[in-house]
């Protein structure tokens, strides 16, 4: 049919988000002179707090080379510490430290905000269906 649109796909519209997103993040957190990559970092080790680089990488969606820099930048600010595995003594674990969980804290409300601005026009049962679809769609990829 002439006129008729077709619309743009999901692999597309998820990376608009995503964009946008990190633009969002990048800005909020700027003034605390971080990078979104950094903070994301810093929020998963707040979750899962004592890993090694490669976890890290993994779990923050960086390679391991942009995670040595990452974590170097980090350590540098005071946000991370490395210390020695206990159980394996080769290994360097990347812990958060009392300043890391502070900016965590100080950028906790304006997150909440950002994500709710994202998802402010959905009911909630609509923004549950949204984050277990999203779920589901990285479980399917992963």
């Amino acid at each position: 049919m002439v006129g008729t649109k077709t619309p743009p796909s999901l692999l597309y519209m998820v990376k608009q988000v995503e964009l946008v997103v990190r633009s969002r993040l990048d800005e909020l957190v700027k003034p605390a002179g971080i990078t979104a990559l950094q903070y994301t970092s810093l929020t998963v080790l707040e979750r899962h707090d004592g890993l090694s680089a490669a976890q890290l990488a993994r779990d923050s969606f960086v390679t391991a080379q942009s995670t040595a820099d990452l974590v170097r930048s980090l350590e540098n600010r005071g946000l991370v510490r490395r210390e020695r595995n206990p159980r394996n003594r080769r290994e360097l674990l990347i812990l958060l430290t009392e300043e890391g969980r502070e900016l965590l804290a100080r950028y906790a409300e304006p997150m909440r905000d950002l994500e709710e601005r994202m998802i402010g026009d959905l009911t909630a049962h609509q923004a549950d269906q949204f984050r277990q679809a999203l779920s589901k769609a990285w479980h399917s990829l992963s």
